[in-house]
């Protein structure tokens, strides 16, 4: 049997490795166990002859419900009233999804308004010339 490549992975700086495989592997990391927030997870190689390779990936982990704002954004220069929509929304488990709450009401964008109001014009335009046409 050939030697095979030895994969070691670690999460953060954690000094212990949450798992070591020979290769080829198939892993699932399993992210409730991890706070929510940025993570690192680093991956280690090691050859048959001894050689090392590293790779680093960073992530981001959102167990806990979505927050959704509407009404201001990050870094916004504000002043006076500012009216605020919030949404929080859990996803549920792997199993079940939960519908209820898991879409975040939202104004209509300036851009819709200016289609409509730009096709409303339009038709009137039309509308006009076709009862201005003479007999």
């Amino acid at each position: 049997m050939a030697a095979k490549s030895k994969v070691i992975i670690y999460i953060d700086d954690e000094p212990n490795p949450i798992a070591a495989f020979d290769t080829p592997v198939n892993f699932e990391l399993d992210t409730r166990k991890l706070v929510d927030g940025l993570h690192e997870l680093t991956i280690i190689s090691k050859d048959p002859t001894g050689k090392e390779g590293i790779r680093k990936v960073p992530f981001e982990v959102r167990n806990g419900p979505a927050i959704s704002i509407e009404g201001i954004r990050e870094n916004a220069v504000v002043d006076g009233i500012v009216p605020l929509m919030i949404n929080a929304y859990g996803k549920g488990d792997q199993k079940d999804f939960l519908i209820s709450g898991s879409e975040t009401p939202q104004s209509i964008p300036a851009w819709v308004w200016i289609l409509i109001i730009g096709f409303a014009g339009w038709a009137l335009f039309y509308l006009f010339r076709y009862f201005a046409m003479p007999l």
